[in-house]
């Protein structure tokens, strides 16, 4: 069975890059977007990458527009917005799909291992969050609703392991 760190991913700025990088690290993938009733969720995001980085934890941001169009802009755009309204400074991926025939293989493999409601495989709307294990285990999949707030006692307990 394969790992969150068998697969590569495009970068923001267009560098690829293994996610074998991430290798012995927590991390929370989440799928973004930049005109979504949860983009204020990207302050939440930084605010536990800020509390969390030093200690082997990374979020990990694809913006995705495959709901209502709420990530139009390019990379450069998402890039520019991320960073003047939110300040983020965590990891940011080039857009992607995460549902259908041309889902980035990531995608694929976060949504089989960490299955929503119901064993639901298909990802309902922007930042559905998936948290990753040292071991790049998917270990919970987590609602758009969910505040990042309330994923930061699973992170500190998957830390400590």
């Amino acid at each position: 069975m394969s790992t969150i760190y068998d697969f590569e991913a495009e970068r923001i700025d267009g560098s690829t890059v293994s996610l074998n990088t991430f290798n012995n690290q927590v991390l929370l993938v989440v799928n973004t977007a930049s005109k979504c009733g949860f983009t204020p969720q990207y302050a939440g995001l930084e605010e536990l990458y800020q509390s969390y980085k030093d200690q082997g934890f990374s979020v990990l941001g694809f913006p995705c527009n495959q709901f209502a169009g709420q990530e139009a802009g390019s990379n450069a755009d998402i890039a520019e917005f991320c960073q003047l309204n939110y300040g983020v400074s965590f990891p940011m991926f080039a857009k992607v799909d995460v549902n259908g025939d041309n889902a980035a293989p990531l995608w694929k493999h976060l949504r089989q291992e960490g299955r929503g409601l119901f064993g639901s495989k298909q990802i309902k709307w922007n930042f559905t969050k998936f948290l990753v294990n040292k071991q790049g285990k998917v270990i919970k999949r987590y609602a758009p609703t969910t505040a990042p707030s309330d994923i930061s006692n699973d992170i500190s307990k998957l830390l400590r392991k």
